[in-house]
């Protein structure tokens, strides 16, 4: 099978081309470093099928960051048969000397301008046939995002595998001898072939950067697009959840209970109580995620978050971080995972060490699914956003608190170097693929561990059977007994503490055990936790859930980046133990004021 690896700088669009051409799963952002793992896709091209490999952007190519290392040992060890080399157009004179370092490996190489469309915007005229004659490769200009010159790309591409790559050679070794070269081939090139206005138009960019990162009002700009988009999210989806889940309810009593009525007593509680009860509560929040997911998209590839990196490094570096940890700590609220994998783009190990240390306090769309809930069981309608919102604060002050008690166990002094990219307001295709590929996540985690811990929870809660459902003389009123001493100086009742076990395993069981341990689902269940909590133990539940360890997929993660099972032993200690901490000051200090 031919192969084709996909290089060139961050921001780039190299991850939005990759999904355009393999359909592929490559999460796509706008800012700098998003690729942190070696993606690969499969389309069929003529005759062939052709592996197509997204690579991390880089810099330069003889640089020694981790995302620099993996391109350069891919490119010696992996020799594709074609490079693609994507160049952002808006910013050929700083991209060309990337490619010039590529072009002396003597690889199979073609070459496309993304982002034409913005070039042409600019006033910038790139003469592609007279760059490709000095440079001797085939050139393309092309919009990644419209598919505006795509097919005369696939045209190109499968042209240049039908001849051999000529075959890597040591040049990779003695780079930094060609560092002159390079500049005077670049001069020559650029200089004979773009046409750049000697002072670039004013444009909306510009424009919206003189608000967006003004040193008083940006911000509370910042906070203030945060707040809205949580206030989307509960008013557009708590009703087409609610909505789903009396669907759910209405198919288990007119279907599932007359067809499961003839089996015996436990095994009907199991399928119904248990596995549909669970499944069906965690499932009504998938208009949620994929509402939630759809207006992240639209802040990511709008170019705003690197814009909130950059409002917020001054902040971070007192804490020991920069404004990438403050990227990284955004895009935890979709998952820790990748937030985590994404720190692979910073240099220090200390820098990364303590990035890795804060990131799981993220408020991840699995726990969103939990507040959400509890919110809208225990709060009214106008309340429970300013809640939700305020769980989104106090998951940033758990992140900065840590930081300030670690940095010094953790010093960094590298520089940080962040790119602003323009604004950009992503395509309909962009968005829903966003969605889908969320969702198909969704239930990827649903089949691996939803299901078990709802089964599991069934049995703790019904064994042995000769005792009351739930009770204190079943497996789980007994573990719930024995773990009651730490849990209620902070307010979380014995079924909660059940809950929160198996949520160690993933946040999306915690709903499903609660439905399972209650035996109920959606506004019934909702009615019941209203009925034996208020809203102080609800909350400070909801500050234990949002602190304390994070998934397995996540603890597993930590290990994996940090290499030090010390490391990631220490990590869940401290989260667990602020967890424990700020539920108490909460709690304890609500009870004291009479509440």
């Amino acid at each position: 099978m031919k192969r084709v690896a996909l290089l060139g700088m961050p921001n780039t669009g190299k991850s939005t081309l990759f999904n355009r051409m393999t359909g592929g799963a490559a999460r796509v952002g706008n800012w700098p470093g998003i690729t942190v793992e070696l993606l690969s896709g499969k389309i069929l091209l003529g005759a062939d099928m052709v592996e197509i490999i997204d690579l991390p952007g880089i810099y330069d190519l003889h640089g020694f960051s981790d995302d620099e290392q993996v391109v350069r040992h891919f490119l010696h060890d992996n020799v594709p048969d074609l490079a693609l080399i994507i160049l952002n157009a808006t910013q050929i004179e700083r991209q060309m000397s990337l490619l010039l370092q590529l072009k002396q490996i003597n690889m199979n190489i073609v070459v496309l301008l993304n982002m034409s469309d913005e070039a042409k915007k600019y006033g910038i005229s790139i003469d592609t046939q007279k760059m490709s004659a000095l440079l001797n490769i085939p050139i393309f200009s092309l919009s990644g995002k419209y598919g505006t010159g795509y097919p005369a790309v696939l045209q190109a591409i499968t042209r240049a595998l039908r001849y051999p790559t000529p075959g890597m050679q040591d040049t990779v070794r003695n780079q930094l001898e060609q560092d002159a070269h390079i500049e005077n081939e670049m001069e020559r090139v650029l200089k004979q072939s773009v046409q750049i206005p000697a002072r670039l138009p004013e444009n909306l960019t510009e424009k919206l950067d003189r608000i967006m990162l003004h040193p008083w009002l940006g911000l509370p700009i910042f906070f203030g697009i945060m707040y809205l988009l949580f206030q989307g999210i509960f008013l557009l989806g708590q009703p087409v959840q609610t909505g789903i889940a009396n669907l759910l309810n209405e198919l288990r009593a007119i279907l599932l209970v007359p067809i499961l009525s003839n089996l015996p007593l436990p095994l009907q509680g199991l399928l119904l109580d248990g596995i549909y009860n669970g499944i069906a509560t965690v499932a009504a929040f998938i208009p949620i995620i994929v509402l939630f997911f759809l207006l992240m998209a639209i802040v990511e590839d709008s170019g705003y978050l690197s814009r909130a990196a950059f409002l917020m490094d001054a902040l971070m570096a007192k804490m020991g971080l920069d404004g990438r940890g403050f990227v990284m700590l955004l895009m935890g609220f979709g998952c820790n995972v990748p937030a985590l994998m994404g720190t692979r783009v910073m240099r220090s190990r200390a820098i990364r060490l303590l990035t890795m240390l804060v990131i799981p306090f993220s408020l991840c769309s699995a726990r969103l699914q939990v507040f959400v809930f509890i919110t809208a069981a225990l709060f009214s309608a106008k309340a429970a956003p300013l809640v939700l919102f305020s769980l989104y604060l106090f998951s940033f002050a758990a992140a900065i608190v840590t930081a300030l008690l670690f940095k010094g166990q953790f010093k960094n002094d590298e520089p940080f170097v962040l790119e602003l990219p323009p604004y950009r307001f992503p395509t309909a295709r962009q968005m829903l693929l966003r969605g889908y590929l969320e969702v198909t996540h969704f239930i990827h985690r649903a089949s691996q561990f939803i299901i078990a811990g709802v089964v599991l929870v069934w049995l703790l809660t019904h064994l042995p059977f000769s005792a009351t459902a739930a009770g204190p003389d079943t497996l789980s009123g007994m573990i719930g007994h024995l773990l009651h001493p730490f849990f209620a100086p902070i307010g979380i009742t014995e079924q909660l503490t059940i809950a929160l076990i198996f949520g160690f395993v993933a946040k999306e069981i915690v709903i499903g055990s609660l439905a399972v341990i209650y035996g109920l689902t959606g506004s019934a269940l909702g009615n019941a936790l209203a009925i034996q909590l208020d809203w102080v133990q609800a909350y400070s539940f909801m500050l234990f859930t949002l602190i304390y360890t994070p998934c397995l997929s996540a603890i597993a993660t930590l290990k994996s980046e940090s290499k030090s099972i010390g490391y990631t032993l220490f990590a869940l200690f401290w989260s667990l133990a602020l967890a424990w901490i700020v539920s108490f000051i909460f709690y304890q200090g609500a009870r004291a004021l009479g509440y």
